[in-house]
C-alpha cells in the first residue's frame, strides 16, 4: 500500500533586512527542480486572521505596545496560521516554506524584549501544540547591514520593529545564537552578508544537500 509522504516544514529566520523574502524564492526554485510541491507563506500572516494581527503588531504607530502583548499576538497569529494553512498542506504532502516561525519569538520577545526564552517558548508550545519546523535556515547578518538595506528601500516597507535602536537588533542577533545552540540539529546558519546572487547560491546548495539527508 502506498502511504502519502508528509510535506517538509522549512522556515527562514534572521534579523531585519537579512533577505528572507529573496531567499524563500530561491528555495522554491530548488524544490521545483526536484519536483517537490510546495507553498510559501509568512509570519505573522499567511491567512486573513493572521494578516489582521500582523497589521496591529507591525504598525509603526503602535510604539506603546507592551512586550507581553506583542508575544501573545505573535503566538495567536501563529496558532491560526498553523491550523488553517500549514498543517493541512503538510498533511497533503506539500512542503511549506515559511518566512519566520517560533524561533523569531524566542529571539525577539524571549531574549531581546527580556521576557525569557523559556517563558516565550512555553506560550508558543501551547499555540502550536508542540509543532516545530523540520528544517530552519538562519540568515546571519550584522544588524547595521540589514537595517541599511531597509533604509535604502531594498525589499519592504519600514515597520515598528525597524524603529528600535541598534542595541535591540544586536540583542535579537544574540538571541538567535542562543536559539541555534538549543536546536543545532535543525537550524543551519547561512552567511547573508553577500549579494543576493551569492546568498541564493549558498542557500540552494544547502537545500539540495539537506533534501538528500531527508531522503527526498
Amino acid at each position: 500500500m502506498n502511504v502519502k509522504r508528509k510535506g517538509l516544514f522549512i522556515t527562514l529566520e534572521g534579523g531585519e533586512g537579512s533577505g528572507k523574502t529573496s531567499v524563500i524564492h530561491e528555495l522554491g526554485k530548488e524544490l521545483e527542480a526536484h519536483g517537490i510541491p510546495y507553498i510559501t507563506t509568512r509570519e505573522p500572516g499567511g491567512i486573513k486572521i493572521a494578516e489582521k494581527i500582523r497589521e496591529t503588531i507591525l504598525n509603526p504607530a503602535h510604539t506603546e505596545m507592551d512586550g507581553r502583548t506583542e508575544a501573545l499576538l505573535y503566538a495567536a497569529a501563529r496558532a491560526q496560521h498553523l491550523a488553517e494553512k500549514v498543517e493541512p498542506a503538510l498533511a497533503n504532502g506539500i512542503t511549506v516554506l515559511c518566512d519566520r516561525f517560533i524561533d523569531s519569538s524566542l529571539a525577539y520577545q524571549g531574549y531581546a524584549r527580556g521576557l525569557g526564552i523559556n517563558e516565550v517558548l512555553s506560550i508558543n508550545l501551547f499555540a502550536t501544540a508542540g509543532r516545530f519546523p523540520d528544517l530552519t535556515y538562519y540568515l546571519d547578518i550584522e544588524p547595521e547591514v540589514g537595517l541599511s538595506r531597509i533604509a535604502a528601500g531594498e525589499g519592504r516597507e519600514i515597520n515598528r520593529l525597524d524603529l528600535e535602536d541598534l542595541s535591540f537588533h544586536y540583542k535579537v542577533k544574540e538571541g538567535y545564537e542562543i536559539v541555534k545552540s538549543m536546536y543545532p540539529e535543525r537550524i543551519r546558519s547561512v552567511d547573508a552578508s553577500g549579494t543576493r546572487e551569492e546568498v541564493a547560491a549558498l542557500i540552494r546548495d544547502r537545500l539540495a544537500a539537506d533534501l538528500k539527508d531527508f531522503g527526498v
